[in-house]
């Protein structure tokens, strides 16, 4: 790990201002700027011109860019998501909007039998540099069929690069550094996170994309997450301190290829993990992420892993089941104080 001294600001030298924005602006801006900046980029998607977006993130867009380049498409995300590998391998920089991940679940075949596997197939000949952003996760009362947590899934797949921003800094930054990627990269937005409100440099720009970050400091257990659950995570790390447990968060934010030397330090150190997951628990990126703390920091855990996942049952609709069915501040809590304490009646 390389140190970096930072010289004494001068007086004359401002520190960057900060703006008051929401997450769901910090992306607009992100799209905005690349298409300002690169005239190949385009955005196509469902709803996502006239109407400006199903969760608004492309408000404005049409009239600042007009219809060569913020393109409504028809329901189809296989052929929509088809048209954009065709656009990138044309070498445009195409930014394709999924209204929800459940739906993206038609354009698999694209996604995984030609996006991911094109550069492999053609002998290294073709990248395809293609964005596709999706909304994803739960909370709103849309049950079954628009609030499940795939993105793990989708790290399963080799040859596609798949990113979770759970930060304001990382909604803005994460996109331009995704359109520089040569191959295809899948941005997941939990869609509880577009209201989210707080400060953002002015100057706030591209972020890298190639590991994970920590978002708190500890010494006595490590939470590992990312996305929609980053802000549960970080509430019940402030209810352990008050307790007296010091907990390190980790925010993955890279899923694909995951920062599995993040984990493991943090884990060397804390010698206890708990993962935590809105995805369901069997074959989850929880049970990659707890494999490979065992495979690569077994001696020096104190206690097994444990995960605080979603149940294992379809998102339901009525509120307090859904709220039940997921992740909570409190069970990651319980999770942690069995894990330090477990002797405790």
């Amino acid at each position: 790990m390389s140190i970096v001294t930072l010289a004494e600001p001068r007086a004359a030298a401002a520190a960057p201002q900060g703006i008051r924005t929401t997450y769901r602006d910090a992306v607009r801006e992100a799209v905005r700027s690349a298409m300002r900046s690169d005239p190949r980029v385009f955005l196509m998607g469902e709803d996502v011109g006239k109407y400006g977006g199903t969760y608004a993130v492309s408000r404005g867009l049409l009239e600042e860019f007009g219809p060569e380049r913020i393109r409504d498409t028809p329901l189809s995300e296989s052929a929509f998501v088809g048209l954009g590998i065709g656009a990138a391998l044309g070498g445009l920089r195409p930014i394709v909007e999924i209204m929800t991940v459940n739906f993206s679940l038609l354009a698999l075949d694209q996604i995984m039998n030609t996006a991911a596997t094109l550069l492999h197939m053609s002998g290294g000949q073709f990248n395809v540099p293609l964005v596709i952003r999706m909304a994803t996760g739960a909370g709103r009362q849309l049950a079954a069929q628009h609030s499940h947590s795939l993105e793990g899934w989708y790290a399963h797949i080799p040859g596609i690069r798949i990113l979770a921003p759970a930060t304001l800094e990382d909604a803005r930054g994460m996109l331009p550094s995704a359109l520089a990627d040569p191959d295809p990269v899948l941005i997941f937005e939990h869609a509880l996170l577009y209201n989210l409100e707080g400060e953002l440099d002015a100057g706030a720009g591209a972020v890298p994309i190639d590991r994970a970050a920590i978002r708190r400091e500890g010494h006595d257990v490590t939470l590992v997450t990312y996305g929609g659950t980053l802000g549960i995570t970080m509430t019940a790390a402030g209810q352990l301190a008050e307790a007296g447990v010091s907990a390190e968060v980790i925010d993955l934010r890279v899923l694909r290829p995951l920062d599995t030397g993040a984990i493991l330090d943090s884990v060397r150190k804390t010698h206890r993990a708990v993962v935590i997951d809105e995805g369901w628990r069997s074959g989850s990126l929880s049970a990659e992420v707890s494999a490979r703390i065992m495979e690569g920091a077994f001696y020096d855990l104190d206690a097994p892993v444990a995960r605080v996942c979603s149940a294992e049952v379809p998102m339901p609709y009525p509120r307090h089941l859904e709220q039940y069915a997921l992740p909570r501040a409190e069970v990651i809590v319980e999770t942690v104080q069995r894990m330090v304490n477990p002797h405790a009646a």
